[in-house]
């Protein structure tokens, strides 16, 4: 299993539950929540960022950049505002996160197709 399909998965579960944390939790707590989950976002980005795949460079600098963004809002803003600033962050992330896996996806098939051998007839 590829480390890019197993970052990309593990970006959109930490980035859902953000989502959900957002609107579930007081603001105080998603405040501490987005900037704990907008770490992980940003080391997940960056350790993505030397991969082979153009796709995946650019959707690996975009994550890192809206995970950078959330940490510095998170310590910046009122919890009131965090709540709304993690919550479109999170949706970001789980959006590019997306594109990332379907990127993955549409390379492996690809690879597949190119692999197939076409059979010869079988003479009687």
């Amino acid at each position: 299993m590829s480390t890019r399909f197993l970052s990309n998965v593990a970006l959109a579960l930490a980035a859902g539950f953000l989502v959900v944390a957002t609107m579930a939790f007081a603001p105080g707590t998603v405040a501490w929540i987005s900037f704990g989950i907008a770490i992980a976002i940003t080391v997940t980005g960056l350790a993505m960022l030397p991969s082979r795949s153009p796709i995946q460079r650019i959707v690996s600098g975009l994550v890192t950049l809206v995970g950078a963004w959330t940490i510095v809002a998170s310590l910046v803003f009122a919890p009131a505002t965090v709540v709304w600033l993690a919550f479109a962050s999170a949706l970001a992330v789980v959006g590019l996160s997306v594109v990332g896996l379907t990127a993955h996806e549409l390379r492996t098939e690809r690879v597949v197709h190119s692999l197939e051998i076409e059979r010869e007839p079988v003479a009687a």
